[in-house]
């Protein structure tokens, strides 16, 4: 399926590729789905190995999580359990959803999600329309809060018209008011994206065309009296109540598959063989992938549930076979057709966390915890919802109680072959549940299939938001509005020189980036006429290379510099840790932009572009340290004689020590600033500076006089 570019063969599978090349080279959004064995999963793992985008990969369930090689959407963005009401309606009086009680995240998961380029959210079909919702309020609180999803591309795989997203009863009226149905197709940040979907077709689970007729009619609701009289010739008591050896149970509920396991485990007379779990660091218990305490006897009917990792690939998942031998650290399993019985040793699964490489900068799973055990389960029987994703040759299928959408279509199609499948009752209308929204959906899905013009007209859009992005300063803008709004907050306890400062970079911003960029974008836009494709526009190249060095040194040699020297003075720990926070974060914004324009100097590339922008935020947010931690304490330029205000601090400090107070009991620094541009020689002055006052005036005020004479005289100032 992949080819040695990296790309998906076109001559097996024309979709998979267009789904490949929608991902890699543009920020759509894409559904992904297609019937049972159409190959999501296996495109999930090449798209892993080879896209450039930094991608996180989630999926609703802990074990659907294990298999696609992430983590849980509620683990990774820190959701609770619960529905989730928008804040986003016209009636804000109902706006009061769980996004209050959201987990706060940790530095690192915050990195993440700031450098994230492409989430992948496997088994869509089982995502609440809140819960995608929830995703977005958390990706838009730490990226870009006017885009749905905050910018992030999703990739969102799985088949609607298999299992059906859980929601109660109670859960549902509360939710009714905000969503037309449950489904993620019903989400309101989604709705607002122009989000494609492909549809896989190549079917590899099953070859028989009859079988898959059958199955497609199930699938999408068209059963008659015909499709029923054909699926309902598989039934055989016999069989059913039999249950020979490699066949598997499909039932609808776990405590049917639970007692039919435990009941033929005990009809065996044979020894039983315990064996526990190995569990290292962090494994939750709702993810272990098999049983804890797993139970086994000599003749018992086991499943595979990992694939082989070794290269001989004895087994694979949903595999079935009889135990045949125990020994010592081995469990030898003999299946059907196979030669020679499978030695089976302990395998290991791996808890993954996504981290930050501090060295490369790059988005890793790390292993939070392992869970070693025997890859096996107890195999005569497993619940419909459990066997999703599994492949069986021979099946007994139990569904005439199926209780929800999708679940008769999951159990026949887990079979390969309609003479592997085998009914232990006869199908009726009534069992095979169907959704009219989701027909509705599906309907639309196929009747609306995106092709290599819109693929090529969604790559250029790609490139041209990159662009204009790369050439945007109005996040710089709001930040340093952000500063003087802070400064206008604590007014009292920071001096006027800040709020100089902070006016003359934002006039220099407005003027020499925001309105020069201004100009420039209707070039761009001109140029694109000529040819949309950036990377293949070789004027445009030479102009975003000019604009590039224009702009970077704005930002380095001017911007940057004149933030470096804004110091923030206040005797308020807090309010000074505030601004410096601020300061801080404006700072780390120019300095990405200032790497991103610098990588633009040659011409643009998205994969460079993306590759820069990802890792110059992580390594420029790891190498901040906290905010004016010097050496030497710099005193800001707005003061007009600097070095008495830190001969001014420097007598505070010694004075508060003195009298075991704090540096401002002796006097506020919004005095000592003003001691310091007004100089005053006479106590009768002094006391007119605001926060000295007769007393204050009494008992320092001689100190004061004699420091400001002897710096004058020190320095040849006339007064």
């Amino acid at each position: 399926m992949e080819r040695s570019d990296g790309l998906i063969n076109t001559v097996d599978n024309p979709q998979l590729e267009l789904a490949f090349n929608f991902v890699q080279y543009t920020n759509r959004n894409v559904f992904l789905t297609g019937k049972a064995g159409t190959g999501k999963t296996t495109f999930l793992h090449n798209l892993k190995c080879v896209t450039p985008k930094r991608m996180i990969i989630v999926a609703p369930t802990g074990v659907a999580a294990i298999n696609a090689g992430g983590v849980t959407i509620h683990s990774f963005f820190q959701l609770p359990v619960g529905p989730f009401i928008p804040s986003e309606d016209d009636n804000n009086e109902k706006s009061t959803g769980f996004r209050q009680n959201i987990h706060k995240l940790n530095k690192e998961k915050i990195n993440i999600i700031k450098s994230m380029d492409l989430l992948v959210i496997d088994e869509i079909s089982m995502v609440r329309a809140d819960l995608l919702d929830g995703i977005d309020d958390v990706l838009r609180r730490f990226k870009d809060k006017s885009k749905p999803f905050g910018g992030v591309q999703l990739l969102m795989i799985g088949d609607i018209q298999q299992l059906a997203p859980v929601i109660r009863e109670n859960e549902w009226e509360i939710l009714k008011p905000w969503y037309n149905t449950a489904y993620f197709f019903s989400s309101r940040a989604l709705l607002k994206t122009k989000y494609i979907s492909i549809e896989l077709r190549h079917i590899y689970r099953q070859s028989d065309k009859i079988f898959i007729d059958l199955l497609n009619k199930v699938r999408e609701n068209k059963v008659n009296a015909d499709t029923l009289n054909e699926l309902n010739k598989r039934f055989n008591p016999t069989i059913a109540n039999n249950t020979p050896e490699g066949y598997i149970i499909l039932t609808t509920h776990n405590h049917q598959a639970q007692a039919i396991n435990e009941r033929k485990l005990g009809q065996i007379n044979s020894k039983p063989f315990n064996y526990k779990a190995d569990i290292q660091e962090d494994f939750p218990e709702y993810i272990y992938p098999t049983d804890y305490e797993l139970t086994l006897k000599m003749g018992a009917q086991v499943m595979f549930i990992k694939n082989d990792p070794s290269a001989a690939k004895l087994y694979y998942n949903g595999k079935i076979g009889i135990i045949e031998r125990i020994d010592t650290d081995t469990i030898f399993v003999k299946c059907p057709d196979d030669q020679q019985s499978i030695p089976v040793m302990k395998a290991e699964w791996q808890n993954s966390k996504y981290t930050i490489n501090k060295e490369t900068g790059e988005i890793e799973e790390s292993i939070e915890g392992t869970f070693t055990q025997y890859p096996l389960k107890l195999a005569w029987a497993i619940t419909i919802h459990k066997s999703q994703g599994l492949t069986f040759e021979k099946a007994i299928i139990d569904a005439n109680a199926s209780f929800a959408h999708g679940q008769v279509y999951v159990a026949l199609s887990r079979c390969k072959t309609l003479e592997g499948l085998i009914l232990s009752s006869r199908l009726s209308l009534g069992s095979i549940k169907s959704d009219r929204d989701v027909l509705e959906f599906s309907l639309e899905v196929e009747s609306n299939p995106p092709n290599i013009e819109a693929l090529e007209q969604s790559k250029c859009e790609y490139q041209q938001s990159l662009v204009f992005e790369l050439f945007d300063f109005n996040e710089i803008k709001e930040q340093l509005i952000y500063c003087l709004k802070l400064y206008k907050q604590n007014i009292d306890s920071l001096h006027t020189g800040l709020k100089d400062n902070l006016e003359q970079i934002l006039l220099f911003i407005n003027t020499h980036l925001i309105d020069v960029a201004g100009k420039f974008k209707p070039q761009i836009i001109q140029l694109l006429n000529f040819q949309p494709d950036i990377e293949k526009n070789r004027q445009l190249n030479e102009r975003i290379t000019k604009a590039s060095i224009f702009f970077e040194d704005k930002i380095k040699n001017i911007v940057l510099k004149a933030l470096q020297d804004t110091v923030v003075e206040s005797d308020n720990k807090s309010v000074k840790k505030s601004v410096n926070g601020a300061l801080e974060k404006t700072k780390i914004t120019l300095l990405v932009k200032a790497d991103c324009l610098s990588k633009c100097k040659e011409g643009f590339n998205v994969k460079a572009y993306l590759d820069i922008r990802a890792k110059s935020y992580i390594e420029n947010t790891a190498v901040r340290k906290s905010p004016d931690v010097r050496t030497k304490e710099v005193i800001s330029n707005s003061i007009k004689y600097p070095d008495l205000f830190a001969i001014l601090k420097k007598w505070r400090s010694a004075k508060a020590e003195e009298m075991e107070q704090p540096d401002f009991f002796v006097l506020h620094q919004k005095a000592l600033i003003q001691i310091a541009e007004q100089l005053p020689s006479t106590l009768k002055q002094l006391k007119r500076i605001k926060g000295i006052g007769k007393q204050k005036t009494k008992v320092y005020g001689q100190d004061i006089l004699d420091l400001i004479e002897r710096y004058c005289v020190e320095n040849s100032i006339n007064r």
